[in-house]
């Protein structure tokens, strides 16, 4: 019938009978998912409840299609569908009635079923995996705990390594408050020594061409504390008493640093983080002992230099590890957060978009035109609404694909596209996006990984533009090697930031802003990929994210 053909605009499978039970409409999805569809009853037999309570010697009792014709009200429930013996499907069915006429649609969730039973393996083995772990429960904490000293012996080498670099004081405290400032994100870091129970600033990261250094003492519980050789950590609104208050509370980490069991200095580190500190305290403790005996430990840094070394290179191995783990652990995370996020909106822009579509059959039988017309006007923007809602929902399933774990063939052209259409909030009404796309193939690529990549490159772009500008997005192919280019008209970077920018932990953004990683693991994919990612810029001009991949 031509006035249930709205239907065929439904993603979902729509059926509809008659008074008498009879089949007088299918709509097109309905024709492909059920091409063997004769007639309502055996159609009827072929079906079941996903899980089904009742008791009845009436066979039809158990067809949900059966139960929703006969119902008086409106029905869902999970289903099953099965053909043939080696094929069984899933569906939500959700029936109305209008009329004479019962509607039936049949939404495909076939896919979430064979997740829910990958899920149930999966639990099955991560259950035998705790039996392991607790087999091997005592193993498992020797280990822990070794690579955790490992971990610690590395970074607190690091620094020993800067403290031990030069016999000159001034350069051994700056070179160790540089590396303190990095670790632990301070705004000002210092070495303020010890006498006649004052302190006096003696070295100051970083440095300033005009600083007013005075004597100064430390509240009277604090003093307390680092003369009893603690380590002193506290949220306050003061440096030291009589100084000038902050604007808001700061994390003041003071450590004290002693000789020959004499207090000679502290160290100072003063950040606007707020965290707790485990096992920094001993990191902290460790290097405060290092910088108080560094003159008399050069000589045996010295001949300790190759297991520095050695250390170092293991460090640089954690680093990248921690780093995978990161990115790992997030896209994880997105991926679950994506999927709850998907199942809560699809059920009710199901019901919205069947309102929406019941109520377009009805407008034209209103007498009266204004309201008709008001309506008509309404029920088009609702429509349009709806197909923008199912369109980021599609964009974000496609967006995150954790299940492709293996190369698979993409259109790069089109993950840009993708890519654009998620991130449309920073740019729209305010960034013009140029797409110069090359006639390109696909490729064998981590579509997911690339996606990552795109987003925290096109992403660093809208944020490097103040106010309006243009992101020019270029691709071509030559043999066996895809070029991305991704130029925006923002600030730029200095030429002295340049070369940091992939590295882990380092950001041109403010402190809390950016962490430093976006870029870190953009590179690490690309390098995944067998390709590599560079960096052109110019202040005042823009910055160029070049991206070559190898295709075989």
């Amino acid at each position: 019938m031509k006035k249930f053909d709205i239907f065929n605009k439904f993603r979902d499978a729509v059926i509809i009978l008659n008074g008498t039970g009879d089949a007088v409409y299918k709509n097109h999805t309905f024709k492909r998912w059920f091409p063997d569809f004769s007639d309502m009853k055996k159609f009827s037999h072929n079906t079941n409840f996903d899980f089904c309570p009742l008791d009845s010697e009436n066979i039809e009792n158990y067809s949900p299609v059966y139960n929703a014709r006969i119902s008086k009200e409106d029905f869902f429930a999970r289903i099953s569908y099965q053909h043939d013996k080696n094929k069984l499907q899933y569906f939500d069915l959700y029936s109305t009635k209008r009329g004479n006429y019962t509607v039936f649609f049949f939404s495909d969730i076939s896919a979430e079923a064979e997740l829910n039973s990958l899920l149930n393996r999966n639990k099955k083995l991560n259950e035998q995996v705790v039996i392991l772990e607790n087999q091997n429960n005592d193993l498992m904490k020797i280990k822990q705990k070794a690579q955790s000293q490992a971990i610690r012996i590395a970074l607190i080498n690091k620094v020993s390594n800067i403290i031990r670099s030069s016999m000159d004081v001034s350069v051994v405290l700056n070179l160790a408050l540089k590396e303190l400032s990095v670790m632990f994100g301070t705004f000002k870091a210092y070495y303020a020594s010890y006498s006649d129970k004052v302190f006096d600033i003696a070295e100051v990261y970083p440095k300033k061409s005009e600083t007013n250094f005075e004597e100064f003492v430390f509240e009277d519980d604090v003093m307390e504390t680092i003369l009893a050789g603690g380590i002193s950590v506290q949220h306050v609104l003061k440096e030291y008493k009589k100084s000038d208050s902050f604007k808001q509370p700061v994390m003041r980490i003071v450590v004290p640093v002693f000789h020959m069991q004499n207090i000679i200095g502290v160290i100072v580190l003063l950040s606007y983080q707020r965290r707790e500190l485990n096992e920094e305290l001993e990191i902290l403790e460790a290097i405060s002992s290092q910088l108080g005996n560094a003159i008399v430990m050069a000589e045996l840094y010295n001949k300790n230099a190759q297991t520095v070394l050695q250390l170092q290179n293991t460090l640089k191995e954690l680093k990248e590890t921690q780093l995978h783990l990161i990115n790992s652990e997030k896209m994880a995370s997105l991926g679950q957060l994506v999927a709850g996020v998907v199942h809560e909106i699809n059920t009710p822009i199901a019901s919205i978009k069947s309102n929406n579509a019941i109520l377009s059959k009805f407008i034209p039988k209103i007498h009266d035109e204004e309201i008709s017309s008001i309506l008509a006007d309404i029920n088009e923007i609702d429509r349009e609404a709806i197909m923008r809602i199912s369109h980021m929902v599609t964009s974000l399933k496609k967006f995150v694909r954790l299940d492709e774990a293996e190369l698979q063939e993409a259109d790069i052209n089109k993950e840009l596209d993708l890519t654009l259409d998620l991130i449309r909030h920073e740019t729209k009404n305010r960034i013009k996006v140029v797409k110069n796309y090359g006639e390109i193939p696909q490729i064998k690529c981590y579509p997911n990984m690339l996606n990552q990549v795109f987003t925290n490159v096109l992403v660093n772009a809208c944020q490097a533009i103040e106010g309006a500008g243009t992101i020019t997005i270029t691709t071509s192919y030559t043999p066996k090697t895809l070029t991305v280019s991704v130029k925006d008209t923002g600030k730029g970077i200095e030429k002295s930031e340049i070369n940091k920018i992939f590295t882990a932990g380092y950001t041109t953004k403010g402190v809390g802003v950016g962490t430093g990683l976006g870029l870190a693991i953009s590179a690490k994919i690309i390098e995944k990929h067998k390709g590599k990612i560079i960096a052109n810029s110019e202040v005042g001009v823009g910055t160029e994210f070049v991206i070559t991949i190898r295709s075989e």
